[in-house]
């Protein structure tokens, strides 16, 4: 069966609201929740970025049922991998065990704050290899001294962590991504309907032989009453999305995702984004996800201000047509 998430998104919403929203997602029935990890909103017209796993600890003591996520965490720059592994055991453990670690490559926007140089991709996919290594000895409970060619760890354990192993899941966008992670990683991390990139990680799993693993997407919808204005709120706010991540993830700054997506027409923002209260319109935008054989699809509701009417009026009339859709193929 597949699972529908909702996104803290952390762009376009304070750390108190999130938690209220986290609260919200849980009461109106969606099964898991992802969280943003960013240091800066991709465009200043979103507004906002606090700390993700401050976040993330609130919503688990705020929370009783659903999910957690991490969606994704860069664990090479802007955090050790050391450190990732720790804040990581420690959300297990205040969550009961709903927390699930998503880790990728990062993006320039938001690593470049700690003052180094951006590499480029081959290199970051070295980076995120090794700190996938650490990252699970640390969690299985070993005493890790690690020197690698991009890493050094000094006799770091972890004292809390979960009983039960934590799971991690691996953003992945290409077949070099998914050759190099599928092993390492308990699940994959994907924000495009790629049937055949699915089948590489699952395949990769088989031949290793690992189990089936979950695949999880993320997909913007901008629902609102008027037409017009959701239309308008989603491009305001999330024109960026469409450059897809070989793009976004080399951007420097605030001011370089405003002049890229300068030329970006609403009419463009309306080919892939579902916009207004037609929630069947939303589910054939999903679809595709379920379809390409994602188990777990987070919806991304675009705009802080509309996010109580969309959980109190559309979530769970929207939850129960994608169930109904994705149970009938």
């Amino acid at each position: 069966m597949t699972r529908f998430g909702y996104t803290l998104m952390t762009e376009q919403a304070g750390p108190k609201e999130l938690v209220r929203y986290a609260q919200e997602a849980e009461r109106h029935g969606f099964d898991f929740e992802v969280c943003s990890d960013h240091y800066f909103p991709w465009l200043d017209s979103m507004g906002h970025s606090p700390y993700a796993w401050a976040v993330l600890g609130a919503a688990a003591h705020a929370t009783r049922r659903i999910g957690l996520m991490s969606y994704v965490t860069c664990p090479t720059m802007r955090y050790h991998p050391a450190v990732v592994a720790q804040k990581a055991a420690t959300l297990g453990l205040l969550s009961d065990g709903r927390f699930t670690l998503g880790v990728g490559a990062g993006e320039n926007l938001n690593e470049h704050v700690v003052g180094e140089r951006w590499p480029a991709v081959a290199e970051r996919h070295e980076m995120l290899e090794e700190a996938l290594v650490i990252m699970r000895d640390l969690l299985d409970g070993e005493q890790v001294t690690f020197v690698g060619d991009h890493f050094r760890v000094d006799q770091a354990k972890l004292w809390d962590r979960p009983e039960e192993p934590l799971e991690i899941g691996v953003a992945a966008s290409g077949s070099e991504s998914v050759s190099r992670f599928s092993e390492l990683g308990d699940h994959l991390i994907n924000t495009e309907p790629n049937a055949d990139l699915v089948a590489s990680w699952q395949e990769g799993r088989r031949e290793a032989g690992l189990p089936e693993s979950r695949v999880i997407g993320q997909i913007p919808v901008s629902w609102g009453p008027d037409p017009d204005e959701a239309l308008r709120r989603a491009h305001e706010l999330f024109r960026w999305s469409g450059m897809g991540w070989h793009v976004n993830a080399d951007l420097p700054t605030t001011t370089a995702f405003q002049a890229a997506t300068s030329f970006v027409r609403p009419e463009d923002v309306a080919q892939s984004v579902a916009c207004g209260p037609d929630l069947d319109a939303i589910v054939e935008k999903v679809r595709p996800y379920w379809e390409a054989g994602f188990t777990d699809i987070a919806l991304v509701q675009i705009g802080g201000d509309s996010q109580e009417a969309f959980l109190a009026d559309a979530a769970e009339p929207l939850l129960e047509k994608l169930r109904s859709a994705s149970a009938s193929g």
